[in-house]
């Protein structure tokens, strides 16, 4: 299968082909793994309606992912399943990680560009206050 253009059609197979976690027993195992996205979208879904940010909770599962899929794997699967409208706040996470590249291979025909997406200060704020003497926490 082409992977070239990511999208709603080709996702499981995407997935699939890139997960990695040695502790994966069953197919459930790789779908537990994958709500884990919807968990993402819900708690992005409640700081952009009522300002509740759970930023360690956040911060936990995209570790969590980044445990199970290559970086470039997990940016494109990020940007496929969650709103653009969450956008910069994905992407002011996946910088204090580490994960975010400049550029993102093509979703939904189209290439995702880092710095045409704004970061968002107010979590950028909360996230120096985990690691407030500005030590990096990268995996890299």
């Amino acid at each position: 299968m082409n992977f070239d253009d990511l999208n709603k059609d080709n996702f499981i197979l995407y997935a699939m082909k890139y997960y990695e976690n040695p502790q994966c027993l069953s197919e459930q195992d790789f779908h537990d793994d994958l709500k884990i996205i919807k968990y993402l979208k819900r708690l992005l879904n409640r700081y952009h309606l009522g300002g509740e940010l759970k930023e360690r909770l956040i911060l936990n599962h995209l570790i969590t992912l980044g445990n199970v899929y290559p970086i470039e794997v997990l940016t494109r699967i990020l940007f496929l399943k969650i709103s653009q409208k969450y956008w910069s706040y994905l992407k002011t996470f996946l910088i204090f990680l580490d994960y975010m590249p400049e550029q993102i291979s093509s979703i939904n025909g189209e290439k995702i560009i880092s710095s045409n997406i704004q970061v968002n200060l107010e979590i950028a704020n909360k996230l120096r206050e985990i690691i407030p003497d500005g030590t990096s926490i990268s995996r890299r």
